[in-house]
């Protein structure tokens, strides 16, 4: 009997294993996390979990009868420590597991502020798992002293959070402005003024020189412009990167990522990878795309191909944000843009559309799901949209889904 293994027990593995038995397939599964947890959404985590409105029995994606029911094997809070791709097995300490197929959806790791300069102190944090919102939670009262050092979606989700509960923020961004890797000016200035409405400080083009502690614990910081600010807690919110090492001393390739072909196939034939870990090709491109719905139609797509499906992945890159009362909905890719579209709507609604020359690549939609649902579609069909009709707010955009 076939032995099917997938090390990663988050959302791109627990899609994986899901669809494997809905599929059909009769062998033995095993699922393996280094986490306690059964596989758990992480996009409430910073918000609604935090904020204390989500239970932690909601936040997993499927009850442990699931995994019974269909004859799936848990190993959770197992790390693997090796891959021998050779003899196709794998170890979890000193014991050894054979596999004829392995999936990698290890997703990815929150970067770390450095011990050198105050990163190993006490009440600094992450915002990734749950382990890390539990830290975490006890330092969010009323009144406290944030520090967030970027100004990513992570950090500026976090500082929404915060705010809302009451806590003093101070968000700093080395960078000339927030969001300036992954969005337009205009967007950058929406989720600026947002934030400053409700009273966090937001610092541009300032770094962390070094974090200041008393006794172990985080006291505050100086910042890169020599200034000094007091702090009971510090997020880094600098970004995240793959997990890639057990791939790395296995032999398997990397390129920015696990690099995988259309169908997920790794370099080593019997192995796959899915999700925040994998890169794979894209529009003549290698990309990696770090959202919910990747890490489940990519593992969904992975699993068909495990049980022969030849199956190519075709991404549709969308994400969202939720930050108060604004809900984000991002649909494509903005790389490459050279003009950017402003729709505008009423009160917080709004959005900006991104196009090169005069194809139409990505929008921003902010309390406008009107808007991104019509982008989403043309951008998905390949389709562009006439700027003359999306600037204009009082024409209606669904003929554009007609031309």
């Amino acid at each position: 009997m076939s032995h099917f293994i997938v090390i990663g027990a988050g959302q791109a593995g627990a899609s994986l294993v899901a669809k494997l038995r809905k599929d059909g397939f009769e062998g033995a599964i095993t699922l393996i996390g280094a986490e306690d947890s059964l596989p758990y959404q992480r996009p409430p985590l910073s918000k609604a979990y935090l904020l204390g409105e989500m239970e932690k029995e909601r936040l997993f994606l499927r009850p442990a009868s699931f995994y019974a029911d269909n004859n799936i094997t848990l190993r959770l809070g197992q790390g693997v420590t090796a891959i021998d791709a050779a003899a196709k097995t794998v170890s979890i300490g000193d014991e050894i597991l054979s596999y004829d197929q392995l999936a990698l959806t290890t997703g990815s790791d929150p970067r770390r502020l450095p011990g050198a300069i105050g990163g190993d102190l006490d009440g600094v944090h992450v915002v990734r798992g749950l382990a890390d919102i539990d830290a975490l939670a006890p330092a969010v009262q009323q009144d406290a002293r944030a520090l967030i050092v970027g100004g990513g979606y992570i950090g500026l989700e976090a500082a929404a959070v915060c705010a809302k509960l009451g806590v003093k923020v101070t968000l700093v961004e080395m960078a000339d402005r927030i969001l300036q890797r992954v969005a337009s000016i205009e967007t950058s200035d929406y989720f600026r003024a947002l934030h400053r409405e409700h009273g966090v400080e937001i610092r541009e083009a300032v770094g962390l020189d070094r974090l200041l502690g008393t006794d172990g614990r985080v006291t505050g910081a100086v910042l890169s412009d020599g200034s000094q600010i007091k702090a009971d807690f510090v997020i880094a919110g600098v970004g995240i990167a793959p997990t890639t090492q057990l791939a790395e001393r296995a032999g398997v390739s990397l390129d920015n990522g696990i690099q995988v072909d259309v169908q997920g196939r790794t370099s080593d034939p019997a192995i796959w990878a899915a999700g925040d870990c994998a890169s794979f090709p894209y529009h003549g491109n290698r990309i990696r795309l770090e959202s919910v719905p990747n890490a489940i139609d990519q593992a969904e797509v992975v699993a068909a191909n495990m049980m022969g499906a030849g199956i190519a992945y075709v991404a549709k890159p969308w994400f969202w944000s939720d930050q108060y009362d604004v809900k984000l909905q991002i649909a494509g890719l903005n790389t490459g843009f050279d003009t950017v579209i402003t729709r505008p709507g009423s009160g917080r609604s709004t959005s900006f559309w991104y196009y090169r020359r005069d194809q139409l690549l990505a929008v921003d939609a902010m309390n406008d799901p009107r808007a991104y649902m019509v982008a989403k579609r043309l951008i998905d069909a390949g389709k562009t949209a006439d700027k003359s009709v999306v600037s204009n707010p009082e024409l209606d955009l669904k003929p554009l889904l007609k031309a």
